[in-house]
C-alpha cells in the first residue's frame, strides 16, 4: 500500500490570502474537511482559478472563521 503523502500548506496562509486581496484578486473557500480547509485563488474578474491551496493552520482557520471567500 502506497504511503498517503500530505501537503503542510503554504509557510504562511494568511499573509498569502491578503496580499492577494491587497492586490484586488479574489479567493475562495472551496472545501473544509475536518481541522482543515482547501482555498481557490482567482483572478481579479473571479472568473479562472490560478492556484489552489490546503492548510490546517490554525492562524488561517481563525483568519477564515465562518467566511466562504474575500467578499465577506
Amino acid at each position: 500500500m502506497p504511503e498517503e503523502w500530505t501537503d503542510p500548506g503554504p509557510a504562511d496562509p494568511v499573509a498569502i490570502l491578503t496580499r492577494w486581496a491587497d492586490a484586488g484578486a479574489i479567493w475562495r473557500v472551496l472545501g473544509r474537511r475536518g481541522d482543515r480547509v482547501t482555498v481557490g485563488l482567482y483572478q481579479c474578474t473571479g472568473g479562472e482559478e490560478v492556484d489552489r491551496f490546503t492548510s490546517g493552520d490554525a492562524a488561517l482557520l481563525a483568519f477564515l472563521g465562518d467566511r466562504r471567500g474575500s467578499d465577506d
